[in-house]
């Protein structure tokens, strides 16, 4: 009995090690496009309950001072950010700590004025003191732009 479960186990390993490599490939995952981002815009899909202006200044303010830090060593396709929150919930949950957005990013090309690329992410956070929730949705808001968009974070001002 003891010899068959060895063998089973034996034979799950080797199966299992075969589908492992077969998912391994030779050739590098392709790079995601980067582009030369050089203004944003946010705005505010209309809500109810309405989308506080500090928090559209705030991620408005982040984004872009993280534009001005962001230098390329080689010429990208130049692009317009307009970051649209279409659902902002602030105060849910049963402790009333924990806001979320949903948030659609469309990168417009300089030029032509297409739009060449988009990005849709949601985010939430949790603060017991509703004073903080906007600074922190937008803090957490331009991060995830940021990172999309390869932007530097600017520096902390003390």
């Amino acid at each position: 009995m003891l010899l068959l479960r060895s063998g089973a186990v034996s034979a799950l390993a080797g199966c299992l090690a075969l589908a492992a490599c077969s998912s391994w490939s030779l050739t590098p995952p392709p790079s995601p496009p980067a582009y030369d981002v050089r203004s944003a815009t946010v705005v505010a899909d209309q809500s109810v309950p309405p989308v506080s202006p500090t928090l559209l200044s705030a991620i408005n303010e982040r984004v872009n001072a993280a534009i001005a830090v962001t230098t390329r060593d080689t010429p990208l396709p130049k692009v317009a950010l307009t970051i649209r929150l279409t659902d902002v919930r602030k105060g849910r949950s049963f402790n009333k700590d924990r806001n979320a957005a949903k948030i659609n990013v469309d990168a417009a090309s300089i030029d032509t004025g297409a739009v060449v690329a988009i990005a849709s992410f949601d985010t939430s956070n949790f603060t017991p003191d509703p004073t903080a929730a906007d600074d922190l949705m937008a803090e957490d808001i331009a991060a995830r732009i940021r990172s999309i968009f390869a932007l530097k974070a600017p520096p902390l001002v003390n």
